[in-house]
């Protein structure tokens, strides 16, 4: 067997592979269209993890603002006030 045949048969193995793994992820192969679902939902997981970061960055803020001492020394003067107020 020459060296090109052998390069042959492991060129048609190798592509036979690829299409038997195309093929069991649930793709069809050549064509361009089937990845526009895919870019469909991947625009919508990217809308709604920009929303969830921004979610978390005002859940952190206000954590973090309520446990600050000058928070709680606002809170101790609102206090303070609301007492001399129900005198």
């Amino acid at each position: 067997m020459s060296s090109w045949a052998i390069v042959a048969i492991v060129a048609i193995a190798v592509w036979g592979v690829v299409q038997a793994m195309k093929a069991k992820n649930g793709r069809e192969t050549g064509t361009v269209g089937d990845h526009q679902p895919d870019r469909q939902a991947d625009q919508i997981a990217q809308s709604e993890l920009k929303e969830l970061r921004e979610r978390i960055k005002v859940l952190e803020r206000i954590a973090t603002d309520a446990n600050t001492t000058e928070s709680r020394k606002i809170q101790e003067i609102s206090q303070e006030i609301e007492n001399l107020r129900d005198k």
